[in-house]
């Protein structure tokens, strides 16, 4: 069966036009394709308001601004993912939706969602040469941290656990503790 596809363009006139109002899903435009997107549970919810809070603290605001799931443009894959967080170059974005080059590190939080975030956004932002990506695996508990992208992939790509520390490549003194992460309340 033909699958319709659309352009960054007609899917932005779509949003404009208010097409997916009467829808009530969440979604991404990936590839020319419109993607469901599952909807978040509390424990993706509690990572990403941690991970907000975390990077609020620890980032740069000189020159780093955070974006909790804003649209992402990234033209020639023909994609508006949301990240569900992004540490952004400091710019003002009324004209335009941040592009791959204003991102200093992307963050996915995966509870039910890890293979499209591991495997399809992984190829997605490596190939649009996004910095850095991180997958935060709600279920495992660990932290996949992609660096480093040629090709259409990550050249470094290593996961972390608890007691490890982590930290962004734009940052390496906001050290992430990822018992403090994964602990619950």
């Amino acid at each position: 069966m033909p699958t319709l596809h659309l352009s960054i363009d007609e899917y932005d006139h779509m949003v404009r036009v208010g097409a997916f109002d009467a829808i009530d899903r969440k979604i991404e435009l990936i590839r020319g394709e419109l993607v469901e997107m599952n909807p978040a549970g509390p424990i993706h919810g509690d990572l990403i308001i941690y991970l907000t809070n975390w990077s609020a603290q620890h980032c740069d605001p000189k020159v780093t601004l955070i974006s909790s799931q804003t649209d992402l443009e990234l033209r020639a894959q023909q994609s508006r993912p949301e990240p569900d967080l992004m540490w952004l170059r400091k710019a003002r974005y009324r004209t335009a939706h941040p592009q791959a080059t204003d991102v200093q590190l992307a963050i996915e939080v995966a509870d039910s969602s890890l293979i499209r975030d591991l495997e399809d956004k992984r190829k997605l932002y490596a190939e649009a040469g996004i910095i850095e990506y991180w997958v935060v695996d709600a279920q495992a508990n660990c932290i996949h941290v992609n660096r480093h992208p040629v090709a259409g992939d990550y050249t470094a790509r290593q996961v972390y656990k608890s007691p490890e520390k982590i930290a962004p490549a734009i940052r390496p003194t906001a050290l992430l503790s990822l018992t403090d992460l994964f602990d619950e309340p």
